[in-house]
């Protein structure tokens, strides 16, 4: 098979990875891909916004699949636009896919099927919004209602806070038209949770779980990012809260869209807090994870071409049955200095060559190209540049691998969170 990824980041280098590990993927592409990409296949120069360039390049191409990473190309109708050319892709309609592109619509689907969330408020006013915070004298969670790359979301602790984060959505419009409606939830305290399966818009393969680290500084301090590193299994992973959640949030969700007349097949993403009254779900995603699909396209054991496929065609329950490994896996994310503000990019890496025949150790690119010199070198070219990942028995052996690999990798300006997947007798590793 021919197989086409779309996207740029680390998931799609993850995602190209697995798929490249496939029997029977015989062919990949990415589009526009990445230096990571790069080594599993052929990048097509192609943004991933450019939905008939996409199209036409799958055309020519003869791709038997295209797997898309990122929502973006999902909210403008990629999906739709490649099924009314015949050609086969993973990941939901466009109207479908609203579930991540609209919150306020997302929040009418939740309560519809009776999925429990925070209380909240959706505002198209500056000043509803605000006197809802002056009525509402309690720590909010204020989001940008459209796409806004992961960062359109602010904890606000006190009122100011609050009046800040609206006025810079709706007024100052830093997530452009994104911002334009603002949903207010209540802030929701406990422990956070992602949860990915494979659904066909009726059935839902067994569950994986992962733990994201959303704040750029250590402690969890600083502004959010895309996510600065990722590990799973989480520590309160089990079959019985695996259950709850699929039966209690990821069905529900999945028969109301059905009941709408937008089945949802492709890879659906709930973002969940465990608070002392329950789970609470905080979101959900119309794709995978970024930096979570880096820690669990490693744990995948079954083929994920069947399985993508399977959903495509509406039969989950007719394919192999979709199995992940219990073995812990640590993603550490590079970025770039000045991350999630502004940086500099067009500095080489070094060290990727480095153990590069450890199985337990993989280096997934994201904002990383080759350098245009032809040289062969790797660049920088964002944000967060690389997801050093490890796996081991235990989360403190896949930790300490990870970082092992990281401090063989440098370039320029580099930064990364020195306490992802710490236990509470594991002390941040030094740099």
């Amino acid at each position: 098979m021919r197989v086409l990824v779309v996207g740029s980041g680390g998931r799609e280098h993850a995602l190209a990875w697995r798929l490249r590990r496939s029997d029977s993927v015989t062919e990949l592409f990415a589009a526009p891909g990445n230096s990571g990409t790069a080594g599993l296949g052929t990048n097509l120069p192609i943004a991933d916004t450019d939905v008939d360039g996409i199209v036409a390049a799958a055309a020519g191409h003869a791709i038997d699949l295209v797997v898309v990473g990122p929502e973006t190309p999902l909210a403008l109708g990629l999906a739709d636009h490649l099924a009314a050319a015949d050609i086969p892709a993973f990941g939901p309609s466009r109207a479908a896919a609203r579930l991540e592109s609209s919150k306020s619509f997302a929040r009418s689907v939740l309560d519809a099927a009776d999925v429990p969330g925070p209380n909240y408020r959706v505002f198209q006013t500056v000043s509803g919004a605000l006197s809802y915070v002056d009525y509402h004298d309690r720590p909010v969670v204020v989001k940008a209602d459209g796409l806004a790359a992961g960062k359109g979301v602010a904890m606000c602790a006190s009122r100011e806070d609050a009046k800040i984060a609206i006025r810079a959505c709706m007024e100052d419009r830093i997530f452009g038209t994104s911002g334009e409606t603002v949903v207010i939830e209540d802030w929701l305290h406990g422990i956070e949770v992602s949860v990915f399966g494979f659904t066909d818009g009726e059935n839902l393969s067994e569950l994986v779980a992962a733990t994201d680290y959303k704040r750029v500084g250590e402690g969890d301090v600083g502004p959010n990012t895309g996510g600065m590193g990722s590990f799973g299994p989480p520590d309160l992973w089990n079959a019985e809260l695996a259950h709850e959640i699929r039966q209690r949030f990821m069905l529900p969700v999945i028969r109301e869209l059905a009941e709408r007349g937008c089945p949802y097949r492709g890879a659906l993403y709930c973002g969940l807090m465990l608070t002392r009254d329950g789970p609470r779900v905080l979101e959900f995603n119309c794709r995978f994870g970024d930096p979570e699909t880096q820690v669990i396209m490693p744990r995948l054991l079954s083929d994920p071409v069947e399985a993508m496929l399977a959903c495509v065609n509406g039969n989950l329950d007719d394919a192999g049955p979709v199995e992940w490994s219990e073995r812990p896996a640590v993603a550490v994310v590079m970025v770039s200095g000045g991350y999630p503000g502004q940086y500099q990019t067009g500095y080489a890496i070094n060290g990727l060559a480095d153990d590069a025949g450890d199985s337990d150790s993989i280096v997934f690119h994201a904002g990383a190209q080759l350098a245009k010199d032809g040289s062969g070198d790797v660049v920088t070219a964002g944000g967060r540049v690389l997801a050093v990942v490890g796996l081991g028995d235990r989360v403190t052996e896949a930790r300490q691998r990870a970082y092992h690999r990281v401090q063989t990798i440098s370039f320029t300006d580099a930064y990364y969170r020195r306490d992802i997947a710490a236990m509470p007798a594991v002390e941040p590793v030094s740099a």
